[in-house]
């Protein structure tokens, strides 16, 4: 008998390997398809479609993306700095906003996240928001308008709170017993308890920063100031290249391609923030459950 259950054990785990490899293989398959086709003979896409294995491999897409390295390397200046600095400050406001909620003794606790909850179901709309911004602000043409609007949100807080409320009470209470200020309690006991919620609005907050590209497109004028997104953006919506300062800088003989160039933008777009993603993955479903579940 125990035999055959030791025989029945392997057996699932050998059927459950192959399924998730297989699903794994599944997943990967578009991720394959860009890279592939951002490679690929523009020509010959047109032709037969995308392939794994393309007949012809061309790197015109990247020709005409990083023939202008400069504004390209700039722009992965700006994100990266808007990426590291908003999410940092977003990740102190957002815990110190989910710290005050999560504790009893703030009594006005729940009008507040009450506000802050009436958010997500109405807004002001774009206008009010375009002339707070600009007119009210000043934040035309400034970076301010890239790293304030996205650094706090609504879901944000309300995800910190629920995950600091899963807390023990008894830990800052005996802080408190030993003379410890609230400051206190939050820095030295309650964010490191909470780094998996802190992993996971963390994640959030970078990719948020990372694929930006509305807010620049209504506030930033100054071309030496766009982020990657918004100047790939532009690169797409010209299908000629011609509202960027690429098409000054190829030959004359050169055609920039349409279908490979989407490609070739996504690789460059999305390759180096899918690096994060392995460094929060293990804090990342503990961190969304645990936040999402407890009320």
């Amino acid at each position: 008998m125990k035999i055959r259950m030791e025989k029945a054990t392997i057996l699932f785990n050998v059927i459950g390997y192959l399924v998730i490899s297989l699903l794994a293989v599944l997943c990967l398959l578009p991720f394959l398809l860009i890279i592939t086709g951002s490679v690929s003979s523009e020509m010959e896409i047109i032709r037969d479609g995308f392939k794994l294995i393309p007949d012809q491999f061309s790197i015109d897409a990247y020709r005409a993306i990083f023939s202008d390295p400069k504004q390209i390397f700039q722009a992965y200046q700006v994100t990266i700095l808007l990426t590291i600095a908003g999410s940092l400050l977003g990740l102190f406001f957002t815990s110190m906003a989910g710290y005050v909620l999560s504790r009893k003794e703030f009594h006005f606790r729940n009008p507040v996240a009450f506000i802050i909850y009436f958010t997500t179901l109405f807004s002001g709309g774009l206008i009010p928001w375009y002339i707070t911004i600009v007119k009210y602000l000043g934040w035309k043409d400034s970076y301010l308008a890239l790293l304030v609007p996205p650094m706090l949100s609504a879901w944000n807080i309300i995800l910190m709170k629920n995950f600091m409320k899963s807390i023990p009470d008894s830990i800052s209470e005996s802080a408190k017993i030993d003379g410890a200020g609230e400051f206190t309690i939050y820095r030295r006991l309650i964010l490191p308890l909470s780094i998996p919620g802190l992993a996971t609005i963390g994640l959030f907050l970078a990719l948020a920063y990372w694929n930006e590209w509305f807010l620049p497109n209504i506030f930033i004028t100054t071309e030496s100031k766009y982020p990657l997104q918004f100047l790939l953006y532009r690169i797409l919506a010209s299908a000629a290249v011609l509202n960027t300062n690429i098409a000054g800088n190829l030959s004359p003989d050169f055609k920039p391609p349409t279908e490979t160039l989407k490609m070739a933008v996504a690789i460059v777009v999305t390759g180096p923030i899918v690096f994060l993603y392995p460094f929060v993955q293990r804090f990342f479903i503990k961190g969304l459950t645990i936040g999402a579940v407890k009320g």
